[in-house]
């Protein structure tokens, strides 16, 4: 499903939720690919980037202070034009600091990393001229998913600072179930994937963030995500979410069957 009109001006930014998938949607015209350039006609006029991506996941809470953010090619075995890419945005060492501001005395700036792929695969798409500073947040490997969803709360305020809060993962990520069947030329949606799609499909239209906490408690949560790094930018995304936001899923489907591209607009 893709959008059928621009977004309208507003005074604050919406929150972006993009299930990335395969790292060759940077480069292949597909409905992945297609959608996410259909999704780039709604959004308005933005200052910068935060970005939150399932593969900056380390111990502690960073934030990129790069003033050029290197593209991490960060997988093996894809074909030499994906590692050709470079997204050349800028970075801004200026809302660095502010989101470490907000996020509290427990986080702090890194020239380490830069953008990886749950980013740049995105914003070659939603911003192919790579124009607008992006800012990378990494995902803390030791809290807790309502955790993360507090931290998510902590970035609202940047939504008026016409800053666009990106998240990038997929609600549904068992990546060694999706190359299994695709091998054995299964495509099929299994039960576990459809009802964790449609669990969290529910509770993000409801703005029901303790369900949303609650998923990688479960028995489909655990399978969906065995391990939980891609279901997480999610909870930054509905963190920085209000109740009063509307809530639109401008890409729905599954890729190899089994791992759920749905993206999520708020506001």
């Amino acid at each position: 499903m893709t959008p059928d009109g621009p977004a309208q001006p507003a005074s604050r930014m919406p929150v972006l939720f993009v299930g990335h998938g395969s790292p060759v949607n940077a480069i292949e015209d597909n409905t992945w690919s297609r959608s996410l350039r259909a999704l780039a006609a709604w959004l308005p006029k933005m200052s910068a980037i935060l970005a939150v991506s399932a593969h900056w996941y380390v111990p502690g809470t960073f934030v990129t202070g790069n003033a050029h953010p290197r593209t991490i090619h960060d997988f093996s075995g894809f074909a030499y034009e994906l590692f050709k890419i470079e997204y050349r945005a800028p970075g801004s060492l200026d809302l660095a600091r502010r989101v470490v501001e907000l996020l509290g005395d427990k986080a702090g700036i890194s020239n380490d990393w830069g953008l990886d792929h749950g980013t740049w695969s995105v914003l070659v798409h939603l911003r192919p001229e790579a124009d607008c500073p992006v800012v990378q947040v990494g995902l803390d490997v030791d809290l807790a998913p309502a955790q993360h969803l507090a931290l998510g709360r902590t970035l609202a305020p940047l939504r008026d600072e016409k800053v666009l809060i990106l998240a990038s993962g997929n609600l549904t990520h068992n990546l060694r179930y999706a190359m299994t069947h695709a091998l054995n030329d299964d495509l099929s949606t299994p039960e576990w994937a459809a009802r964790v799609d449609a669990e969290v499909t529910r509770a993000i239209e409801q703005h029901d963030t303790d369900a949303l906490v609650r998923v990688l408690d479960t028995d489909d949560g655990r399978m969906a995500h065995p391990t939980p790094e891609h279901y997480l930018p999610l909870l930054y995304a509905a963190g920085a979410a209000s109740s009063g936001d509307i809530v639109r899923f401008p890409v729905t489907g599954f890729d190899m069957g089994s791992l759920s591209m749905r993206s999520v607009m708020f506001g």
